[in-house]
């Protein structure tokens, strides 16, 4: 079942064109990674993906409905999330208090300031289920701002989680981290979306050790082109891609999760 397309999507600034007939399907089960250099047109991709901006041509469907532009909030009811990095939004909120505000939002009170929210058991119990599933339970109090930068990581994942998407957009969920908290980080991600459901996760990711030891799928752009898509094994058998968009093999090609 395919949950996300895009196709033939182009993407002009002016006279720059940011993306060039891009086309790919990501389906039930999937975990695709988009790759390559700067300025391939990764982020671009993300922002049509996830209803933050509209194709100068082409369409962009999720569940086969045309999302293009939408916005996250609508595309959130729909049943997709993108990790938005609350932390740095509202720096001033606990953790328990971030993770409050993707619940509230999908319940549909945002009109409520969190204060009123202070005896609403059903928010409360959420947010604690939600922390826990990611390591955070007993840091709900905390000031969110304080937390090692590896809890940022998986704070702002959380928050999408809290959305409770049926498909996951993450934008480098371990940019910033040490390396020997990527792959812990990664696999709560990966246990949290099986418990909780989530159908499909897409990520850009620069680091490939990452890329290559949790993907089903890899999607390499160069020039707002699509240059390769396929599963890491064939990614890493095609030189000319691997030299295109990574530059050599990633050290920790065919780890096994």
């Amino acid at each position: 079942m395919t949950l996300l397309e895009a196709v033939d999507v182009r993407k002009r600034y002016g006279n720059v064109v940011a993306l060039d007939g891009v086309t790919l399907a990501v389906a039930a089960g999937e975990f695709v990674s988009i790759i390559g250099p700067n300025g391939a047109g990764k982020t671009t991709l993300v922002n049509l993906l996830s209803g933050q901006s509209a194709p100068s041509s082409g369409a962009v469907r999720f569940k086969g409905r045309d999302v293009g532009g939408v916005g996250p909030v609508r595309l959130a009811r729909l049943g997709m999330a993108r990790a938005f990095q609350l932390v740095h939004v509202f720096p001033a909120l606990t953790v328990g208090e971030t993770i409050a505000v993707a619940v509230v939002s999908r319940l549909g009170r945002g009109r409520r300031w969190l204060a009123a929210l202070a005896h609403d058991r059903a928010v409360w119990e959420e947010v604690a289920e939600v922390a826990e599933i990611f390591g955070l339970g007993g840091a709900l109090g905390r000031p969110a701002r304080t937390l090692p930068q590896g809890d940022k990581k998986l704070l702002d994942v959380a928050s999408a989680f809290a959305l409770r998407p049926e498909l996951i957009l993450l934008d480098e969920p371990t940019s910033g981290v040490s390396t020997a908290d990527k792959h812990a980080i990664m696999e709560v991600l990966v246990g949290a979306a099986r418990r909780v459901g989530v159908k499909a996760i897409v990520q850009v990711e620069h680091d490939m050790d990452i890329v290559f030891g949790y993907s089903d799928r890899i999607v390499a752009l160069q020039q707002g082109r699509v240059l390769a898509d396929g599963p890491p094994a064939s990614i890493l058998a095609d030189e000319s891609v691997l030299a295109a968009v990574v530059g050599r093999p990633p050290a920790g090609a065919g780890r096994v999760r």
